[in-house]
């Protein structure tokens, strides 16, 4: 087993004033010549921002970008003609593909959106861009792993690569163990909320640990906890 912590209080920071982000991996003025990616999991943002801000239409290509808001609601608007709202404990995702452009706004006027965007890179270029959002209840997840972003299962929703994405809420005292969909994958685990042990190591909230060279991991609550765990290749 091969492990990386980056702990909370090591992430880069943005703060414009309508935004507010901490960056796991290298981004935009934040570079860290260490922390570029995690196999093929390239960006991890905790973003923050004001009611009735919001990031303005601008342009991917080739890149699987997922946003899961954890409070609030964000507005997307894309040019592949999509205009949604994504809702806490609903999930995005979009495939830039050959090239599209979108933008990202708090639906609220007043109160804070606090949403992840993440980047996982394709594993088919120039695919034609396409949008997807789903809702995915808590109740599913209680003390067990539920998979909202998958290559191959129906009930989630679907990524250009062999990646996985799963939530989980695990009670004080109890243990989960996750085992990766495909050999060699490693996995990165990002706590939430609450506190665990994993491979030796304590995390708290917002803290992230990535491994590789193992299929079977055991995790543990320490406390009442909300997991994020995003399984990809490692090259």
């Amino acid at each position: 087993m091969k492990k990386v912590i980056h702990k909370a209080d090591t992430r880069g920071e943005a703060n414009f004033g309508w935004l507010n982000s901490r960056h796991t991996f290298s981004f935009g003025q934040y570079y860290n010549p260490d922390r570029i990616q995690f196999g093929l999991l390239r960006v991890l943002n905790d973003d923050i921002v004001i009611g009735g801000a919001g990031f303005p239409t601008h342009p991917h290509d080739n890149m699987e970008i997922i946003s899961i808001p954890l409070k609030g609601a964000l507005a997307h608007r894309d040019s592949t003609g999509t205009e949604k709202v994504i809702n806490t404990g609903e999930v995005q995702i979009m495939s830039a593909g050959s090239g599209l452009t979108h933008s990202e706004y708090n639906a609220s006027k007043n109160d804070e959106v606090n949403f992840l965007q993440i980047w996982v890179f394709p594993k088919e270029k120039d695919i034609k861009p396409r949008y997807d959002q789903k809702e995915f209840h808590a109740s599913e997840r209680k003390d067990r792993f539920q998979t909202v972003v998958s290559p191959s299962d129906d009930h989630a929703l679907w990524i250009n690569q062999d990646a996985y994405f799963s939530l989980a809420d695990l009670a004080s005292g109890n243990t989960i163990e996750y085992t990766t969909n495909q050999h060699g994958n490693g996995v990165y685990i990002f706590v939430l909320e609450g506190q665990i042990e994993v491979a030796d190591s304590t995390l708290s909230r917002r803290d992230a640990i990535g491994i590789s060279d193992a299929e079977l991991i055991s995790i543990s609550a320490a406390e009442d906890t909300e997991l994020l765990v995003i399984e990809v290749p490692m090259n």
